[in-house]
């Protein structure tokens, strides 16, 4: 990889996300820890270095900091938030508490309109902060470039050294011109190409694979979503008949996902494919379990010793690969050891017991779902695959608030077959992120037939997201709406209401649970 891009990590949930801005630059990132030594970053030969935000103070006793000797490396360095206070830190300028929290949607005025950073970009621009602590002492060399509501030096520039901070994300999509500024620094300010691609990816995880694997067997778990078929093609074209597939039918799967599985992985795709029907365990794991992180370990300690079991029938195998994506590892474990936050576990990040036998393959863990959609394409699998919506690992049992029974998995299925259905019909599925129903622990009464009914409602669920980090809630035309409640009314035993859900991630998350 003759050119890259080092993010020095320390612990922001999007970090992840820089990386991802860099290759959609097309050009490589790499992420490693915080304090990794500047003499092995040198040896990575970068062409540059990104230090992440993170949620520590740089003035804390316990605040995570780098080598200082890679402000001597002679590379350029862009430090985005906490990475802006830490190069003052380390250059003689000051970092305070802020009398007044920046966070949420500002304005940033562009003083220096010759700062390379800022190239063809507006002189205002619409920022987003997250932050508590500010700089309040420019380090040595420095000149202010721009200005926001509540910092006198919201960007910063050394031009002769190649040192600039942002104390703004120009990472997520709330920054609207923000991937233009990583652009800026990386070719602009880093001079890097445009060489990387997708193929590259590939090629690159292929050899990954192999080396991790050697002649080893490796199980998935393949579920028919996108992520478990992208990693089954993956893995697949890295080391053919070295991969089994076991398809766990857990009765919290939409309509019809066993056969369809079976269908397209048996026969089509020609992987080695186990199913296994474990329905009746599941069910009884789960029976009187209410809360959603109980049911999320509870699914993901079965759904391994399932395999575990599965594995005595299909042989002996090493690995077990699964289809984690970015976006469930930051929500669920602090990144590479930095003190991120644990937002909710999920199945197969933190719900895997400490007695699994299995050592663990996870190709996508870097990517985000419209990667791995691009992956999916990249190694040739049909748009049915690559473009389906997502689905969360636990299934339908963290659509369905309170207990899960196959009584309510039944109402839920077959409330979601409709959702998808209607959606397809009118050509909404492929163009937004999600759509999906969700069974509330919410009975009311109401009158069908002449007849009094207290019976259970939906709420249907409909987001737009690139990434899955952030969505806003997708305005249905309200013909949509009226045939999804009147179909579901009419059609699904037991429930009698239906809700719109107009709530953005954040502050809520795309599932409820």
């Amino acid at each position: 990889m003759n050119e890259q891009i080092v993010i020095l990590d320390f612990g922001s949930q999007y970090t992840q996300v820089i990386a991802r801005r860099i290759r959609e630059c097309k050009v490589y990132s790499t992420i490693i820890h915080y304090n990794t030594p500047a003499a092995d970053i040198a040896k990575m030969n970068p062409s540059g270095i990104i230090l992440s935000g993170g949620p520590s103070s740089v003035y804390a006793k316990d605040a995570p900091l780098p080598d200082k000797a890679v402000f001597k490396l002679g590379i350029p360095v862009l430090g985005i938030c906490f990475g802006l206070q830490v190069m003052a830190k380390y250059l003689k300028g000051k970092v305070e508490r802020g009398q007044k929290r920046e966070y949420g949607k500002g304005t940033l005025r562009v003083k220096n309109t010759r700062c390379r950073l800022f190239d063809r970009l507006p002189q205002e621009l619409q920022v987003w902060n997250s932050h508590g602590d500010k700089l309040t002492r420019l380090p040595d060399g420095f000149k202010s470039v721009a200005t926001t509501e509540n910092s006198a030096f919201a960007a910063i520039e050394h031009a002769r050294a190649r040192f600039y901070g942002l104390q703004f994300h120009p990472e997520v999509v709330h920054t609207p011109k923000g991937k233009k500024i990583i652009s800026n620094f990386v070719h602009n300010i880093c001079d890097c190409g445009r060489n990387w691609t997708m193929r590259h990816y590939v090629d690159q995880a292929v050899e990954d694979i192999r080396t991790q694997v050697g002649r080893e067997r490796v199980i998935l778990g393949l579920s028919g979503g996108v992520d478990s078929s992208v990693a089954a093609a993956l893995i697949h074209k890295a080391i053919g008949k070295q991969l089994t597939c076991i398809f766990v039918n857990n009765g919290v799967l939409r309509a019809n996902e066993a056969a369809v599985v079976k269908e397209v992985f048996g026969r089509n795709f020609r992987v080695k494919l186990h199913y296994e029907d474990a329905t009746d365990l599941f069910m009884r794991k789960l029976r009187g379990v209410t809360d959603p992180e109980k049911k999320r370990k509870i699914i993901g300690n079965t759904f391994i010793d399932v395999f575990q079991k599965a594995t005595r029938k299909v042989g002996k195998a090493k690995f077990l690969a699964q289809g984690t994506l970015y976006p469930d590892v930051i929500e669920s474990v602090p990144i590479g050891g930095n003190p991120a936050a644990l937002i909710k576990s999920h199945h197969n990040v933190g719900g895997l017991p400490e007695k699994m036998k299995f050592d663990l393959i996870e190709p996508l863990r870097c990517l985000f779902k419209d990667e791995v959609r691009q992956l999916g394409t990249e190694l040739g699998l049909p748009k049915e695959i690559v473009m389906r919506q997502p689905f969360p690992g636990p299934g339908l049992a963290v659509r369905i608030l309170g207990e899960v029974t196959p009584g309510r998995c039944e109402i839920l299925r077959n409330a979601d077959a409709i959702v998808v259905e209607e959606m397809k019909a009118n050509k909404l599925y492929y163009k937004i992120w999600q759509s999906f129903a969700v069974l509330l622990p919410v009975r009311s009464v109401g009158v069908m037939g002449d007849e009094r009914t207290y019976d259970y409602t939906i709420a249907v669920r409909a987001v737009e997201s690139k990434d899955g980090m952030t969505a806003d809630w997708v305005k249905l035309p309200y013909k949509v709406i009226e045939t999804l409640s009147t179909r579901i009314i009419n059609e699904v035993d037991g429930v009698n209401r239906v809700c719109l859900d107009v709530s953005s991630k954040p502050p809520a998350t795309i599932e409820w649970e």
